[in-house]
């Protein structure tokens, strides 16, 4: 541990060179990959429905959804599939007048989602470009009363539309819901909150297996999310990315080097602390470490930016082999980060 922490102070100190001298190593050829994506919308088959007659259609419903209507099930909290009540539960939830009124409010702003599909589409043709041996997940999109955003299963995506209506939805300020959050529940945020859901399906934290699970440990593991939803979408507006604002991002840009020496000099980076660790890496208005004009979970783009220049001093090492990587000394040493 002492090593590591002498090393990272002596590379604070070290030059590398400006993002302005980076190249544009995202963009790979996919033109030859064949992706299909269809999204399947649950919802409209649920609310558009006969409620008399919703438990006749139960079968049909679980063969179109593939497994996705048990993890439905979980988030609307009705239990599991094989309980008595299953199917009530379901019946209440789909003619609960709130329901219905988001419902209405959902389709009219998503009567086909055919961009989402694009989207996705691009980016899981580059999934398949890093990754040609794993299976595409089948995509589903449904209103759950407000409760997720983003489903991930074994081979289940699901896209909660009711949490993307808008940040000006007359919904989410009754909700409790801060301005901060619902500048984030837009159509703009779909494909990018899919696929960092996908990366942290496939690379969990725990199961990685860090032998450190401190601050640096977990702004890196970030990083590598971020950079894998980078990679999926490289033509993505680059703020998007990481759930900034234009100005955010421009505050992370400019001001990098004072963050990153800020978490080194205030010991901040070995800090095993939940709470110090929830300050830097969860979403909030602002980093409370740094000024109020950063955005909340600031620190993870600094693991971005570590990840992005060890990619870059690591000729041929593989997305896949680096999304694994344990050794954060080694990433360190790789990366020579060092922001002015």
């Amino acid at each position: 541990m002492r090593k590591l922490q002498s090393q990272v102070l002596l590379l604070v100190f070290l030059f590398v060179l400006p993002a302005s001298c980076r190249r544009d190593h995202f963009r790979v050829n996919t033109s030859g990959i064949k992706v299909e994506i269809e999204i399947k919308r649950l919802e409209m088959d649920l609310f558009s429905a006969n409620p008399a007659k919703l438990k006749e259609s139960i079968p049909s419903l679980r063969t179109r959804y593939d497994g996705f209507l048990k993890y439905f099930g979980y988030v609307i909290n009705i239990g599991e599939e094989s309980d008595s009540s299953w199917t009530d539960g379901l019946t209440r939830f789909c003619t609960d007048k709130m329901n219905n009124q988001v419902y209405n409010v959902t389709i009219e702003k998503y009567l086909d989602v055919l961009d989402v599909e694009k989207q996705l589409t691009s980016a899981f043709k580059y999934y398949r470009y890093y990754f040609p041996g794993k299976k595409i997940p089948g995509i589903y999109t449904y209103i759950s009363g407000f409760n997720n955003s983003i489903i991930t299963a074994d081979s289940v995506l699901g896209i909660g539309l009711d949490k993307y209506l808008g940040s000006e939805n007359k919904f989410y300020p009754s909700l409790g819901i801060y301005k901060y959050q619902a500048a984030k529940m837009n159509s703009n945020n779909i494909v990018p909150d899919c696929m960092y859901a996908w990366a942290t399906t496939e690379w969990n934290f725990k199961d990685i297996g860090y032998r450190d699970d401190n601050v640096l440990s977990e702004i890196i593991h970030e990083g590598k999310l971020l950079y894998f939803v980078k990679s999926m979408l490289p033509e993505l507006q680059e703020n998007l990315v990481f759930g900034f604002t234009p100005e955010q991002l421009k505050f992370c840009m400019n001001n990098e080097g004072q963050m990153w020496q800020y978490l080194v000099e205030n010991n901040l980076l070995f800090s095993t602390d939940q709470l110090t660790k929830r300050k830097l890496i969860n979403e909030a208005p602002f980093t409370s470490y740094f000024t109020k004009e950063s955005p909340g979970k600031a620190a993870t783009w600094l693991g971005f930016r570590i990840i992005d220049l060890y990619m870059q001093n690591s000729k041929g090492l593989t997305l896949g082999i680096m999304m694994k990587e344990t050794d954060i000394q080694g990433i360190l040493e790789k990366a020579r980060y060092s922001p002015k």
